[in-house]
Order: C-alpha cells, then structure tokens, then sequence
C-alpha cells in the first residue's frame, strides 16, 4: 500500500489507494488506519498522503547495511575525484535499488535518488550483482524481468544476456553503453563481502556525448576498482 504512492500520485482518495494496491475496498480502510495510527500516513477529508515519519523506514534499513557507513565517505572522494556522478546499489528481485549516490553539477538526463529503482538487466549495476548469483537464481530473475528495449542497443535476447552477465562475473566489471537511455553510459564494480560474496555495486555514470565506452575504461576504471577494492577490504575487516 505504501509503494502506490509516489511523486505521481502523492495524495489519493482510497478508492485509487485500493486499487493501485490490490486490495478490497473493505480491507484497504483496515491497513490504511493502521499505518495513520503508526504515523507513516495521514489524511485530509477522504484524501490520504504519507508522512514524513516514512523515511524513518527507509533510514532504518540504511543504517543496518553493513557497508553504508563505510562506502559513503569512499564514494564522496571518488566523486572529487573524477567529477563524475556515483552510486551504490543492491539487488532486489529484477530490480536495482539505489541505496548511495553522491552527484556533480553535472546535469544527467535521468533523475535517480535513494529508493530509486531501475531493472538490473539493463543497468552496469545491475550486471555485477547478476553476476554474483547462482545460474539458476539468475534464469528465474531473467524470466521475470519482462526484458524489453529501453533504445535501440538493450540486450533483450537471454542467452546473449547470460553470457554478458558471465563475462562480468569473469572481469569484475560492467559497462552498459547506452542500453537503458540514450546518452548515458555506466561503469561498474562490485562491493564484495569477506567471504567474497558480491553484497552491492557500485559505478561511475557518464554521458556519450563527452566520454567514449573506450575512455571510461581508461580514465575511471582504475579509481572505481580502486575505491570498490577500499570497501571491500573495509567490509573483510568489519
């Protein structure tokens, strides 16, 4: 019930909340009092909205990361040093979750912030933590992601994405050239835990018009290894 609203739908009466959520018009009042009595939501006549008191929840779940504290201050140095915008994700059924993202004055074409999500088969994040699962986990991931082309270069065939997924498990790396929107290359590496387990991802996010796949390579692949190695390390000794 919570997810139906959203920057769209920001206040909705609860005929739409039922709706949107699945729910019967005679149950949906039960759990919409519940989360007024809890504070996450409150209403106005019969129109009902969140509250702040939600990010409550979502700091909550931040703070118990294991690598939050650790990856922030790393991604802001990376940040300085490249001039270039970096995130940090984990997996979440088909999709990325953003959980750390730290811009520059650069203006990009796609709005993301933390809890934004975007499908991990198109996405450089989402590649590397694909890589980080068991061949059947990913099929199953695969055949609920409803692949479709974002423009005209997304990997929609599954053998051909299993095989790129592979090849990122292989390299430690991922570089997604305009797949999910036009313009926009990304750059990532994993954020392994002490077993060596990949528990999130992080990249370095480019435009075409200024940064070649080939000069990404060169010129932000050695500090985004360097700093997701940092994490890394941190988490083997946490």
């Amino acid at each position: 019930m919570i997810r139906t609203f959203s920057a769209e739908r920001p206040a909705q009466p609860l005929s739409e909340v039922a709706e949107a959520a699945g729910l019967s018009r005679a149950g949906a009042p039960r759990v919409l009092l519940t989360l007024a009595g809890l504070g996450y939501v409150s209403s106005e006549g019969r129109i009902f909205r969140l509250t702040p008191k939600i990010l409550d929840l979502c700091f909550a779940y931040l703070t118990s990361l294991p690598f939050w504290n650790l990856a922030e201050p790393v991604i802001e140095e990376l940040v300085q040093q490249i001039h270039e915008i970096c995130s940090a994700s984990v997996l979440d059924g088909t999709d990325i979750v953003y959980v750390l993202r730290v811009p520059t004055h650069k203006i990009i074409a796609i709005n993301l912030s933390i809890g934004s999500r975007l499908p991990a088969y198109c996405t450089s994040m989402g590649r590397v933590l694909l890589s980080g699962l068991a061949p059947e986990a990913l099929d199953q991931v695969l055949s609920r992601s409803g692949l479709r082309k974002n423009t005209g270069r997304t990997i929609v065939d599954p053998g051909q994405l299993k095989a790129v997924i592979a090849e990122t498990g292989r390299q430690g790396l991922a570089i997604v050239n305009q797949e999910l929107e036009e313009g926009l290359i990304s750059l990532s590496a994993p954020i392994r835990d002490r077993s060596g387990r990949i528990i999130a991802a992080m990249n370095v996010s480019g435009q075409a018009n200024s940064s070649s796949p080939r000069q990404m390579l060169k010129t932000f692949l050695p500090p985004l290894l360097e700093s997701s190695s940092r994490i890394s390390a941190m988490l083997g000794r946490a």
